[in-house]
């Protein structure tokens, strides 16, 4: 079944794959921002990484810029799979970061290394259960907030939030 799903999207994955999750149905408060997904990718890619991007259709705009960002070295999949080719796609992956969001439940429980990073919602209470996980928060005074959107204007929570951080977290698992 996954060679199925790998052969429709023209995917392999003879190179490890890291796997972004960069949506937030939520609101815009927990979205790290686009530019800092594709440091953290090119960092991996430069490593011989492939960097595949999901989400739903809503989260093509992320995509495509993430992308963009890459020099093209990435495969948008946001609003191109099913759910269920999602999961399969994820499961063959060497890790996943993801904003808190359902993607990042759903490779914890695949059970692949998985960073979450969180800006206005709490990593002690919606954390990945998977062994192999890791939350990257920078706890500011102003965060958790669990709004959709910033009440302060400024997203430090995220903004503040430099790849170098995730990527630490990353190869800690890794």
């Amino acid at each position: 079944k996954i060679s199925r799903v790998l052969e429709k999207f023209k995917l392999n994955t003879q190179q490890p794959v890291l796997s972004l999750c960069p949506g937030a149905e939520y609101g815009p408060a927990k979205q790290w921002p686009a530019e800092y997904y594709a440091a953290l990718a090119q960092e991996k890619s430069d490593q011989g990484w492939q960097v595949w991007i999901f989400g739903s259709e809503k989260d093509q705009a992320i995509g495509i810029q993430i992308k963009q960002l890459l020099s093209e070295r990435a495969i948008n999949l946001c609003g191109q799979t099913q759910l269920a080719e999602a999961i399969d796609l994820m499961s063959v992956s060497s890790a996943v970061v993801s904003n808190d969001s359902g993607l990042m439940h759903m490779a914890a429980a695949l059970a692949v290394p998985v960073v979450g990073v969180y800006g206005s919602s709490d990593p002690g209470f919606t954390p990945p259960l998977g062994k192999n996980s890791a939350m990257v928060s920078l706890n500011l005074e102003c965060s958790p907030c669990f709004k959709r959107v910033c009440p302060l204007g400024h997203t430090h929570c995220l903004q503040e939030l430099k790849p170098e951080k995730v990527l630490a977290a990353l190869d800690s698992l890794l």
